[in-house]
């Protein structure tokens, strides 16, 4: 079987980094999904919806223009939320509102949900899993929080932290997938290509 092109639908920089520290050198093509339209509450059903809508746009995007490969084209869309206490938080709009979030989750437990999509194009297949991974932050204090905040870091991630950043000093521990963390779960992404057909090394 043809092996297609692997197309990130993300302008995630951790993303890209995890696929290339395992071989893949994905073309990054930032779906720029308006995720404000999107109301759901469950964080499962929630992260998985915006990481279809976010490879279909860029699938259908590449079909309307009839861009050159398009039809040997893997599309992989990703999406991240934070659950602590039944609240769901994406990325932090502003530094008060990640102060006020790490006052809040620090000492506790809080679920990372990431949503992965991928749509073959060759196969015109369509997958969407989710996984989650139980993050326990440490009970830092304001001063750490207020520093840790002025670094600018937590106001680009979901849950506002990156555990592969300065964040990874305020994690005690995580229990399942790590690199799900980080916002794209390697082993969910070997079991889904293996789904389709292919074998990682395909993209290597």
């Amino acid at each position: 079987m043809e092996t297609p092109t692997f197309i990130l639908a993300s302008s995630s920089p951790a993303r890209r980094r995890l696929l290339e520290t395992v071989g893949i050198n994905p073309i990054v093509l930032p779906s720029n999904f308006d995720e404000s339209t999107v109301k759901l509450t469950q964080p499962r059903e929630l992260v998985e919806t915006l990481a279809q809508a976010k490879a279909e746009t860029i699938a259908n995007s590449l079909i309307k223009e009839n861009l050159s490969g398009k039809s040997s084209s893997l599309i992989l869309g990703c999406d991240s939320v934070l659950v602590i206490e039944d609240e769901i938080y994406g990325k932090p709009a502003d530094a008060k509102e990640a102060i006020a979030r790490w006052q809040k989750m620090r000492g506790k437990m809080g679920k990372l949900y990431t949503g992965h999509a991928l749509i073959d194009l060759i196969q015109n297949k369509t997958l969407v899993l989710c996984r989650m991974t139980k993050v326990h932050f440490a009970p830092i204090n304001d001063q750490e929080i207020e520093d840790y905040v002025a670094t600018g870091e937590p106001l680009k991630c979901a849950g506002g932290f990156a555990i592969e950043g300065k964040g990874g000093l305020f994690i005690e521990k995580i229990k399942g997938c790590h690199t799900n963390v980080i916002g794209l779960s390697l082993p969910l992404l070997r079991v889904m290509l293996n789904s389709l057909g292919y074998q990682v090394s395909n993209f290597y």
